[in-house]
């Protein structure tokens, strides 16, 4: 064999050697990555999760489900097909078990999902939500003596829609259970997809095995759909607080906040 060849085929070896290294580095990183979302959303491969489905707060139909939560849902789907997981679509009022059992995305407010309701009751006490009976908006949020107020476009420029983002961790090595919980169903769609695209930055912030509660703002809707999301407050020692009966809440003020990505 001449030096020029020998020369081709050690340099095709350690082309062959440096692609393989390059590989499996990024297949490390890449399971890495996975490790740290199945444990945030407590979905290791293989597993079960219950995706609890809301009703259409204005359809006298106990089936019926807002074409927004259906996306909502969609976008859930597709999180826990990447995590491996298998889900489980069950009506709101059709659950019949504890938490920590199996992860768990339970979707809109309690007007319009039951599983909501005995989840606030239960593990968040200081949040409350009252809604309009004619509109069926969820039309006040409110976590501890702050009040979020929904108001229409015609009350303030591009409205403002309020959602509760909250993640309830009952115990060690339990499944966690995260409420989305909006004003509106476009809200809920837009704090899934908060969810979806933060979950990094939410376990660097609060951990991957606590629970953590936030209020997001949907800011004009009827201009960006789904999209624009901003964080408000984290009210997770409010919402874990049971309220004093005789405080009156503070509300929020009608201020438009600077707009981002």
């Amino acid at each position: 064999m001449t030096d020029s060849v020998l020369n081709v085929v050690l340099g095709l070896v350690a082309t062959g050697i440096s692609a393989a290294l390059g590989w499996l580095a990024q297949n490390l990183r890449r399971r890495r990555r996975l490790g740290r979302v199945r444990e945030f959303f407590g979905m290791p491969g293989g597993t079960e999760c219950l995706l609890v489905v809301n009703r259409h707060a204005a359809s006298a139909s106990s089936k019926s489900v807002s074409r927004n939560d259906v996306f909502a849902l969609m976008e859930l789907s597709a999180l826990v097909k990447e995590c491996g997981a298998r889900a489980e679509l069950v009506g709101h009022d059709e659950v019949r078990q504890g938490l920590g059992h199996k992860a768990e995305f339970c979707l809109g407010g309690p007007a319009s999902n039951d599983r909501t309701a005995a989840h606030l009751i239960s593990w968040l006490p200081g949040v409350s939500f009252a809604q309009d009976p004619v509109k069926h908006h969820e039309m006040r949020l409110t976590v501890g003596s702050e009040e979020y107020r929904y108001q229409s476009p015609s009350e303030t420029p591009g409205g403002r829609v309020y959602m509760l983002l909250a993640r309830i961790q009952t115990g060690h090595g339990g499944r966690p259970a995260f409420l989305i919980a909006g004003q509106t169903a476009t809200s809920n769609h837009a704090a899934v997809r908060y969810l979806v695209a933060n979950h990094r930055k939410l376990a660097r912030r609060h951990g991957t095995d606590g629970t953590f509660a936030l209020v997001l703002e949907l800011i004009n809707s009827s201009a960006y759909g789904p999209d624009l999301v901003e964080p408000v407050a984290d009210v997770t020692r409010q919402a874990l607080t049971r309220p004093d009966t005789g405080a009156t809440p503070t509300v929020v003020p009608a201020q438009a906040p600077a707009p981002s990505s």
